[in-house]
């Protein structure tokens, strides 16, 4: 039976992506939007290419591009382990079909969609950028199919050994990672192209020369050795593709065979491990005593298992540490960027009550008059602060230490405070004011209909802190321009923990009042998600 099912497991895909277009509007306009856009970069990226023919280094250029876009069908499956329904081969468990022919099946239906369209026409690129005789060309047929088939091996041998832990909600927290892959990466590659920009293309042909031995890049890198003459040379990369090719569906073929024969573990329950009794945890030790260290608690464990609130929270410590310590790398840095890891954290006040979501119920009931809320907004912002006054305090020494300028350091610890001050103070106030939803499945962080709302909280709220911190930018500059301002520069670290620690209080005893009377129309607003 198994024996000529991939014309089956393709219509089956293609049966996927259709009804999934169908669900709503508005998911069909995103796939057709992601789809040109994928395209028209796919169609710029060919071009580019196209365009390296007969340069001296082009080799060094499309060896490790071909490396990096193998890596990224690796990490795709952990990172987005819902964006293709056929990843999870357990839906076919309960069917009579065999590992190999369910290989070769779901390797062709791999081949259906808008990724190895894209894979496809990088590699074509490549090929048209290296190949010179049609000895070249005919190698760089075979090298693009390789290449193309254990790119897509790659992500389903990945995708196969990690799908019970990619299927469980734990596993689904990976996906948080993929913002600080994405805000590394950016940096990465803007690092990256300012280097290659100043020293010239030279600089990757060591990385080419050993990753031209690597598959799949190898396969590539045997057009270019069939250019040169090097046909044996050109074999033997080609071989190397297919031995990784042939091992990939090996270890792609076991873990199926495994998914489809063994029990899973994690259902089962051991008989031989009692339960273990629930104590109360050493976070809470560690906290004040009643209401206040009871919402701190509450805060930072959202942060810990909540996959929204640890995205927000992973995306917002990455580029608040990124930013200034790669502008101070590249030596265009100044200290005042390290004021960005307290604007980036300080953020996360806003809208405070949607990151509850409809559970907000819970926490309008405890809240009768003024003191509960100005207490409950007291509990979150202590919270986030347990975590941005040491972060942005490490930050700024860090990016001090880069630049070698530590006489403004108490200047920038003083003007980080302060803004984070002034960010806490405007997003009690917002949350109570503009409250919204954030919908807990999909990568939406607002629900249809409220993004008006989010808009206003967030960009008006940060242009609130930025004036609330205009004394304390004014006396910086000041004291920088003035003759002997440098030394009383160090007062602006009191002055801006005492200006930022007044203005929080301010924002928090304003705010309370507005959070008890508007607590219908805040969980209104918080649960439309």
């Amino acid at each position: 039976m198994s024996a000529d099912i991939t014309p089956v497991v393709v219509r089956l895909k293609l049966s996927l992506l259709r009804n999934g277009l169908r669900q709503s509007g508005g998911r069909r306009a995103a796939y057709i939007a992601s789809a040109i856009v994928t395209l028209l970069v796919a169609a710029l990226q060919l071009l580019g290419l196209i365009a390296l023919r007969g340069h001296a280094h082009a080799e060094s250029v499309v060896v490790p591009l071909v490396a990096v876009l193998a890596l990224g069908w690796a990490v795709m499956p952990l990172f987005f382990p819902s964006g293709d329904e056929t990843l999870d081969p357990t839906r076919l468990v309960m069917l009579p079909l065999r590992p190999r022919p369910l290989v070769r099946a779901l390797l062709v239906a791999s081949l259906v969609g808008i990724g190895p369209l894209f894979t496809l026409c990088l590699l074509a690129g490549s090929v048209v950028s290296l190949a010179h005789g049609g000895a070249a060309y005919v190698v760089g047929v075979v090298g693009v199919m390789l290449a193309l088939l254990v790119c897509v091996a790659l992500a389903r041998a990945v995708a196969a050994a990690n799908v019970r832990l990619l299927t469980s909600r734990r596993g689904r927290d990976l996906a948080v990672l993929s913002g600080l892959v994405v805000a590394v990466g950016a940096q990465l590659v803007n690092f990256g192209a300012q280097r290659l920009g100043s020293s010239g293309l030279a600089q990757l042909d060591p990385a080419a020369e050993v990753l031209r031995w690597v598959p799949p890049a190898s396969a590539i890198g045997a057009v270019d050795s069939a250019s040169e003459g090097s046909y044996g040379v050109a074999v033997a990369q080609l071989a190397l593709g297919a031995g990784a090719l042939v091992a990939l569906l090996a270890v792609w073929s076991r873990h199926l065979t495994r998914l489809m024969t063994a029990p899973d573990g994690s259902t089962l329950q051991s008989a031989d491990s009692p339960a273990r009794e629930r104590t109360s945890s050493g976070l809470a030790r560690l906290l004040p005593a009643g209401r206040t260290g009871t919402v701190m608690e509450r805060s930072l464990r959202y942060i810990w298992r909540d996959p929204k609130t640890k995205a927000a929270w992973v995306t917002s410590l990455a580029i608040g540490l990124i930013v200034p310590v790669f502008n101070a790398l590249q030596g265009t840095g100044s200290i005042y960027f390290a004021c960005f890891a307290a604007g980036m954290l300080g953020i996360q006040m806003y809208n405070q009550f949607g990151q509850d979501t409809s559970a907000f119920w819970m926490v309008a009931l405890t809240i009768s008059s003024a003191r509960d809320a100005y207490v409950e907004l007291r509990g979150r912002a202590l919270a986030l602060l347990a975590v941005t006054l040491p972060y942005a305090t490490l930050v700024t020494v860090l990016t001090t230490a880069l630049l070698g300028d530590w006489r403004k350091l108490p200047e920038a610890l003083g003007l980080s405070f302060a803004l984070l001050g002034a960010m806490l103070a405007t997003g009690a106030w917002t949350s109570a004011r503009f409250p919204y939803s954030i919908p807990q499945e999909g990568y939406k962080n607002v629900a249809p209909g409220q993004a008006g709302l989010a808009w206003i909280a967030i960009f008006g709220g940060m242009v609130a802190a930025a004036l609330l911190c205009a004394p304390v930018i004014a006396a910086a500059i000041w004291l920088n321009v003035s003759a002997g301002g440098d030394t009383w520069a160090w007062l602006l670290l009191p002055a801006g923990a005492g200006y930022g620690a007044a203005l929080t209080l301010l924002g928090l005893r304003l705010a309370a009042p507005r959070t008890a009377r508007r607590l219908p129309e805040i969980l209104a607003a918080v649960s439309k998600g």
